[in-house]
């Protein structure tokens, strides 16, 4: 969301100045509206943008039955007396526009960050594109432009500190100016950034108003989405070039991000799922927009990467779940953090399968793929099930030799609930003192082995010989061992309870010694 402050940071660079606030900087702005007389009346929006209009007073008056915010309204003086008055009465901030600048210019820059700074409900938009932008010049100290692949702005930074005549036409114009573009070209930038992962220092060119820049490429996989150019006189240092090449991938992910959520309807199924993987009382009006009967359901989490570009595959398998909209496709799919999550109706173990073995053969070969698939749950306890899709994961992540990349919750629920428990040990919950404790002690102190004789005696149910034949020892090394721990702590072996307690101990602990 776009706040008050934001937009005066940015238009200061512009001639504009901040000459009245009676309300708070922190104020959201969701709409602009200009001045039109031929418009009906009742014009709304929390930006006034008082064009044409021949006083400061009229214009805020204008703002002020507009229930504006802040109102932009040109003039050379500040405004007197009766105009903040009348701005303080209506709440309105008052922007004041040097003569110099024209409507047209500032009109661009001001819909472009209001309106295109605007986040989805899911979190996602071009704001994170320009906080990002502002993040990287803090970084750098200089100034930030983003590109897509034919020039054209995505994003900028409020820092304007230094900014030359190209930087200011190109925010403006909301694309690199032709001629700069053709020397661009002339000199090979384009051709670099096609082909090469590494900064470039661009030189300046005084007669185009061009300062120096480092430009680097932004990338998924080997396709180009744009770029990032920082204003500098001289090439950046090694480790700032570090930061810099390390930011592209991060505009990278954003990019990505936003090439996914373009299109309204992946965009609103994606909201719906997560509502329904989330908990939601109107779960079911929620089923029926997006198309799915009544019924079970699993849920399907899946992750994949190619190497270390683990965002780009993700973003490609996304696309591929959310492929064919409608009723050609059987689940519904949402992108949250770094998972695809899929509502695949029926509780058919099979039909999941086959449906991740469909993802995975559309997928590029270098491709990999891991998936957890959930419990048949109701509509419900679909939060349930996505829980554990994820627990599946995280069962994969901890025995990737097992060389399974599917886990189903089902087959593996044992494993899991060891996990869980493992993760609770983690937290500090794990028994510091007691019988397995003792005889781990004692095992280090004297070379003995008597955890894993108590361990191997429990899990075969107290069966001496097989006990014996999983250590490679006699039964009555068994029975002696026995009678040894007892000595050294209380076991009480005759009691279920304790029995039960120690071996969930030593699953929790790990694999067999």
């Amino acid at each position: 969301m776009v706040t008050l402050d934001r937009l005066v940071n940015v238009l200061s660079g512009y001639g504009v100045r901040l000459c009245c606030c009676p309300v708070t900087r922190e104020v959201a702005l969701r709409d602009v509206v200009m001045n039109d007389p031929g418009a009906p009346q009742g014009l709304r929006g929390d930006v006034y943008l008082a064009v044409g209009v021949g006083s400061v007073l009229e214009a805020v008056d204008q703002a002020v039955a507009a229930r504006a915010s802040v109102v932009l309204a040109r003039g050379s003086v500040p405004p007197g007396p009766e105009a903040v008055a009348r701005a303080e009465e209506g709440r309105v901030a008052v922007l004041l526009v040097d003569p110099e600048v024209s409507w047209g210019q500032l009109a661009g820059v001001v819909y472009g960050i209001v309106l295109e700074g605007r986040e989805t409900e899911s979190g996602r938009g071009p704001t994170d594109l320009f906080a990002l932008a502002d993040s990287l010049a803090d970084a750098l100290g200089s100034a930030v432009t983003i590109e897509d692949r034919l020039s054209r702005v995505l994003a900028y930074s409020s820092k304007q500190q230094g900014a030359d005549r190209v930087r200011l036409e190109t925010i403006l114009g909301r694309r690199v100016p032709d001629a700069v573009r053709e020397l661009f070209e002339r000199r090979g930038v384009f051709t670099h950034l096609a082909a090469s992962d590494e900064p470039l220092f661009v030189e300046a060119a005084s007669d185009h108003g061009l300062s120096g820049r480092m430009v680097v490429a932004v990338r998924a996989g080997r396709e180009t989405l744009g770029s990032i150019w920082v204003e500098c006189e001289q090439p950046l240092p090694e480790v700032l070039r570090t930061v810099l090449r390390d930011s592209s991938r991060t505009v990278g992910l954003h990019l990505l991000r936003s090439r996914a959520s373009a299109d309204l309807e992946r965009q609103v199924e994606s909201d719906l799922v997560i509502r329904l993987l989330e908990g939601t009382p109107d779960a079911a009006a929620v089923l029926s927009r997006l198309g799915l009967p009544p019924g079970r359901f699993r849920v399907i989490a899946l992750q994949a990467h190619i190497a270390a570009e683990r965002h780009a595959a993700l973003l490609l398998a996304f696309e591929r779940a959310t492929t064919g909209f409608g009723w050609s496709r059987p689940g519904r799919s949402t992108l949250f953090s770094n998972t695809v999550y899929t509502i695949l109706p029926g509780d058919d173990v099979t039909a999941a399968r086959a449906w991740i073995d469909g993802i995975r053969d559309a997928l590029p070969g270098k491709v990999t793929v891991a998936a957890g698939i959930g419990a048949p749950s109701s509509t419900p306890e679909l939060p349930a099930s996505r829980r554990e899709s994820d627990e599946c994961l995280a069962l994969h992540d901890a025995r990737p030799e097992t060389g399974d990349a599917t886990v189903v919750y089902d087959e593996s629920w044992d494993d899991i609930l060891v996990l869980r428990l493992r993760a609770a040990a983690a937290a500090g919950r794990f028994p510091a003192r007691g019988p397995i404790a003792d005889l781990a002690r004692h095992d280090a102190a004297n070379s003995t082995s008597y955890v894993a004789t108590l361990r191997a005696w429990l899990e075969t149910q107290g069966e001496l010989t097989q006990a014996a034949e999983r250590l490679g020892v006699h039964p009555n090394t068994i029975r002696y061992r026995l009678r040894k721990m007892a000595e050294v702590t209380p076991l009480r072996l005759d009691l279920p309870e304790k029995r039960l307690a120690m071996i969930i101990e030593l699953a929790v602990a790990g694999p067999r010694d």
